[in-house]
């Protein structure tokens, strides 16, 4: 025997950091010929042949360890060479395989200078699993940082699970562990065994994983996301040309477990949904869908914001080229695809990313850091490169692997605030004594850039609840970068203002118009979502005052008020049905509503007809961010609880005139100031009777009178109808 009895225990017992440096082929150290050594399950007898020099010798390795270690030398050459392990099992079954130990390193020093730096952008195609081919050979590279583990093993189907075979080398002082395994395929079942800084072996799952079992099944599987064959070039070229801020963005949010399901408690896979939600979304005049987190998650009632793997949609609806296929049959279809994107936190799992190595790896070590009081998850440490890095990448890796048109960000304000959810005592200042989390400013900063530098027209979307100035301001004047921000005050001012009875609203009609006062400060993104949904908060039809017809008159009202302020829409999926209850993920839209009665479909068909005319005219969506595009004609009239402002365009177009009765009063003869002459068509009127309205109006428009009113030269004597909300479109200029 050539190994030491210290180096034979710490193959056989899996302790060897830098396994390669004894596993595979070496020169004898005398310099009389080579040795070879393999670690092999289920072998009886093992022999060396080459696999090019055939003039090489052939020679029979020796059993050294019950473990299926062998060992070998020949005398005959004085140099490496290619070779194969011909291997006998003990029911006699043989089989050829290039050794794993016989490979150079699959990953490049500025690979990992660069991961290291927190510079590498395609991380994911160094990191991870892939599929490559090796001096002829195919298989597949693993590779993964944990620079604090004392020995990690790759494990899967391939070796029935055990981390004392197929263990991996340390690449110098990179954290980073490497091994290439030939003759694995696509589909292959896989976890990192890390014996972490403790001693203790712990099975984790790939990082950098593009696909996972179906939870709770866990397994990271191999798989290559570039097969698909995309059709979208024409939409992805028109995105690099499309100005956001002067376009019209009115956002279908979705969550894919509970849109519709193909039976009780069955979820429709991603190519299932690909024809029903693009159909759908289509009639109802979205310019985009929005998916709550679609990367995986072991937890389904989290609805995707507890990720467990940053690379991979999850499996649950489908393979990666299924989602894919999703996207690219909305792409097909004219609609854009935005994704909830969470690198604010992580759950505490311990097959995921938390102590990976045994330390605080992704996560800060303090709690008073590391730790989100409000989800018990915990958070990352933006101020690692490699951490920062794995993040950037992830960001780039859904815009490049999966053609998406924007990231919204979840809870930013939980990640710019050191002291956010925290009592005295339960945070630790930055390095001047604030509050300010400097490390997480810097990392979106860097994502922003990252993303519109190299993806221009993704959009990057912060889900920010305070007052944070210039989130939405490139960074070179001191902001974040981000596209655009959810208006967070405006989505709790109005939803106030419209709970309450009607008989009260004059005295809180500032609810209403305070958000013009910081409109101008970001670009707005107006939202009712998910999350004014959702514990005990009710639909938002339930938190609508009245019976039916006042219910839906309200709801109407509220979404016409959305869709026609200033700042780009959204709004979750079941509102536009007017959907009783509140949203349950296990459940699916209540589409049996649509045949219970006329205010369902009329909800449904205004909603659907306030997309057409705001995509229309550029009067609703051109000037949303300049302050030419919108002005109040009155929003004083409290006592009556009437509002009413006008849209107008940077360029040539359409002017309207929007009025809100916020009251359940018909009110005749109302004079509303107009700024110009000429007929003003009725456009679009709440109260329709198609739309389950009492249909009064103006039957077809007014003509503008020369008596001046609300500071405007011209005016009409309207009827406002009950709850409604009346628009008029001036004559073509």
């Amino acid at each position: 025997m050539i190994l030491t009895p210290a180096e034979l225990e710490s193959l056989v017992n899996a302790r060897h950091r830098t396994p390669h440096d004894l596993l595979g082929m070496h020169l004898l150290g005398d310099g009389s010929g080579i040795v070879v050594r393999a670690l092999l399950q289920d072998a009886a007898q093992v022999e060396i042949v080459p696999t090019i020099e055939k003039d090489k010798p052939s020679f029979t390795l020796a059993r050294l360890h019950e473990t299926g270690l062998f060992e070998g030398a020949s005398d005959k050459s004085k140099e490496i060479y290619a070779y194969d392990l011909v291997i006998t099992d003990f029911a006699g079954r043989r089989r050829q395989m290039r050794d794993a130990y016989s490979f150079l390193p699959t990953l490049e020093e500025i690979d990992l200078f660069l991961f290291n730096q927190g510079n590498e952008r395609r991380l994911y195609d160094k990191l991870g699993a892939h599929q490559r081919v090796l001096d002829g050979v195919p298989g597949v590279g693993f590779s993964v940082w944990a620079p604090n583990a004392q020995r990690v093993s790759v494990v899967g189907d391939f070796n029935h699970w055990d981390g004392r075979y197929h263990p991996m080398r340390l690449l110098g002082v990179s954290g980073v562990w490497e091994l290439f395994i030939p003759g694995l395929d696509e589909g292959v079942h896989y976890k990192f065994e890390v014996r972490n800084a403790h001693g203790l072996p712990v099975l984790k799952a790939d990082p950098f994983a593009t696909r996972f079992e179906v939870a709770p099944k866990n397994a990271s599987l191999v798989w290559n996301t570039r097969k698909f064959a995309w059709t979208d070039d024409a939409w992805m070229e028109r995105r690099r040309q499309c100005n956001p801020f002067q376009s019209p963005l009115s956002i279908y949010e979705v969550h894919l477990g509970s849109w519709r399901k193909q039976a009780v408690g069955q979820s429709l896979g991603y190519r299932d949904l690909a024809s029903p939600l693009v159909d759908y979304v289509q009639r109802m005049g979205f310019t985009h869908v929005e998916f709550l987190p679609v990367a995986e998650h072991a937890y389904y009632p989290s609805w995707g914001y507890q990720v467990t793997g940053f690379y991979a949609p999850t499996s649950r609806y489908g393979a990666p080229e299924d989602f894919q296929y999703l996207v690219n049959a909305l792409h097909a279809a004219g609609i854009g695809v935005i994704v909830d994107w969470v690198p604010a936190h992580f759950p505490r799992d311990d097959w995921a990313l938390a102590r990976f190595d045994g330390t605080a790896l992704y996560e800060h070590e303090d709690p008073r850091q590391g730790t989100h009081q409000d989800w018990g998850t915990y958070v990352f440490n933006f101020g690692r490169h490699e951490v920062r890095n794995f993040l950037t990448a992830n960001a780039l890796f859904w815009c490049e692997r999966y053609h998406i048109d924007g990231l919204r960000v979840d809870a930013v304000a939980s990640m710019l605030y050191l002291d956010y959810s925290r009592k005295e005592g339960e945070w630790i200042p930055n390095r001047y004594g604030g509050r300010e989390n400097l490390e997480a400013i810097e990392f979106l900063r860097e994502f922003n850039h990252i993303i519109h530098t190299e993806h221009p027209g993704v959009l990057t979307i912060a889900e920010e609840s305070t007052a944070w100035p210039q989130v939405t301001r490139p960074p070179y004047l001191g902001g974040l970068g981000f596209s655009f921000k959810w208006n967070m005050g405006w989505m709790h001012d109005t939803l106030d203002y419209f709970r309450r009875d009607p008989v009260f609203r004059k005295y809180h009609q500032n609810d209403l118009t305070f958000a013009m006062l910081y409109h101008h400060h970001e670009n707005f993104i107006l939202p009712l979502s998910h999350d004014e949904v959702v514990h005990g908060k009710g639909s938002l039809r339930g938190r609508m005052p009245g019976d039916d017809w006042r219910g839906f008159a309200n709801l109407r009202a509220l979404l016409a008020y959305q869709w026609l302020f200033p700042g780009k829409k959204l709004v979750f999926m079941g509102a536009e049905i007017g959907q009783k209850h509140e949203w349950d993920a296990n459940g699916q839209v209540d589409w049996w509503l649509l045949e219970a009665g006329p205010y369902h479909v009329g909800v449904q068909r205004f909603l659907a007809d306030l997309n057409g005319v705001y995509r229309k005219h550029a009067a609703f969506w051109e000037g949303d961010h300049d302050p030419r595009g919108f002005q109040w004609i009155d929003c004083a009239d409290h006592e009556n609880s009437v509002l009413s402002f006008l849209r107008r365009p940077l360029g040539s177009g359409r002017e309207f005139v929007i009025v809100l009765n916020l009251t359940p009063v018909v009110r005749g003869n109302y004079r509303v100031g107009l700024p110009r002459g000429g007929f003003w068509t009725e456009v679009l009127n709440s109260d329709a009777t198609v739309y389950g309205g009492s249909n009064q109006g103006n039957a077809g428009g007014v003509h503008a009178e020369s008596v001046p009113a609300h500071q405007q030269q011209f005016s009409a004597r309207l009827t406002l109808p009950p709850l409604g909300v009346v628009v008029l479109g001036s004559d073509e200029p």
